[in-house]
């Protein structure tokens, strides 16, 4: 067996079709919209792909993504190969079972284990009353960067992402000509029509109006209208998120998955 570095995307995507709720996000990054800032590695045994590895490099620290469903030990050797082609700083969305081997390399900071979740009882959407929700776009970044900086300061949020019409929100009501502030928004970090899949991320809500079901609301209206482009839907949460967690299962989005993310830093 042996680490090869990835080209492909037909080889690749068939590889990560096998299990679409696990490697959503990897699926996604193979749209032109996300290619160009991904590194693809994959554990070989001739042309077979055992484990697949992602590097996504846009912004200032690289992410990894290793993820597996399969066979932990293979799992373990593979990362034990790929580490010295890491880079010195990155974060990592890692299955629990290779946290060891990274530390032979790296120090690591974990934030918490995550859970995958995946759309699967869509007719749960329609139960939501999303009248008050409103589209965002380009035109809306400098404002949307503010709501970010205030109510969700660690949101990994991309720009570019609102390109996509993906992205909507609930204002507070409008005094005279004077547009309401932003109370709530939901948006994607991943999405590709033609690989037919999104991943809700960037949701939250100001913290004044917490606790009145806006975000359920946006989270509501986006998901119906990925379904019109899309067949598969999911996202990444912290499983000690409790209202996050109920908010999506109230949707229609079950678990399918768990993971550890953490920040890694080589030792010397």
């Amino acid at each position: 067996m042996h680490i090869e570095a990835l080209h492909d995307k037909e080889k690749i995507e068939k590889y990560l079709l096998k299990n679409v709720g696990l490697y959503l996000y990897h699926l996604g990054d193979l749209d032109d919209f996300f290619w160009p800032y991904t590194c693809w590695y994959a554990l070989m045994d001739g042309q077979e792909i055992y484990q697949l590895a992602l590097l996504y490099i846009s912004g200032q620290t690289p992410v990894l993504l290793a993820l597996t469903d399969q066979d932990e030990e293979r799992m373990r050797l593979f990362m034990r190969l790929l580490l010295p082609l890491l880079p010195s700083q990155l974060d990592a969305h890692l299955s629990p079972w290779v946290l060891d081997i990274m530390e032979e390399a790296y120090t690591l900071r974990s934030y918490g284990t995550h859970m995958k979740m995946l759309l699967q009882d869509s007719r749960r959407l329609q139960t939501i009353n999303t009248s008050q929700t409103i589209s965002l776009g380009p035109r809306d970044l400098p404002e949307i960067e503010e709501f970010y900086r205030v109510s969700y300061p660690n949101n990994f949020f991309d720009p570019r992402m609102l390109e996509t019409g993906c992205f909507c929100g609930i204002r507070a009501a409008t005094v005279g000509e004077r547009v309401g502030a932003l109370q709530s928004i939901a948006g994607i970090h991943v999405y590709s029509e033609p690989y037919k899949a999104a991943a809700l991320g960037s949701v939250a809500t100001d913290p004044q109006w917490r606790g009145r079901g806006l975000g359920t609301e946006v989270c509501a209206r986006l998901s119906q209208e990925l379904l019109t482009r899309v067949e598969h839907i999911g996202l990444n949460v912290k499983t000690d998120n409790i209202a996050a967690l109920r908010c999506y299962e109230r949707l229609g989005y079950r678990t399918i998955a768990t993971y550890e993310e953490a920040s890694l830093t080589r030792k010397v």
